[in-house]
């Protein structure tokens, strides 16, 4: 799968606690959702969409 692929099946997801759409950070390997100001992380190319796996994010 392209990576242009990857990133916009990434950025397909939404947030499990808000229902709102999330922001790829590529640089951190994060789906960022500013709602709920927490931060998922991306572990092997797999998005960890649980919210006690979640970083809280100022």
């Amino acid at each position: 799968m392209s990576t242009d692929a990857n990133r916009k099946m990434l950025e397909a997801l939404i947030c499990p606690q808000t229902h709102a759409t999330l922001r790829y950070d590529a640089e951190a390997q994060e789906l960022v959702s500013e709602n709920a100001g927490l931060a998922y992380p991306i572990r092997n190319g797999i998005p960890v969409m649980l919210v006690d796996e979640a970083r809280k994010i100022d």
